[in-house]
């Protein structure tokens, strides 16, 4: 893995720990869980 990877890796997690202080991990969830099936989606799509 390179370094660009693995400062993405640890910018989310810093940005997850974020999101639980200021109680807004329910939004944060909602989105990954969309854009995830929403990239599968068009992966399909585009296939």
């Amino acid at each position: 893995m390179g370094l660009k990877s693995n400062i993405y890796k640890v910018l989310r997690v810093w940005n997850d720990i974020d999101a639980v202080r200021k109680g807004r991990i329910g939004k944060r969830v909602g989105r990954r869980v969309a854009g995830k099936s929403a990239g599968k989606a068009i992966k399909k799509l585009f296939k």
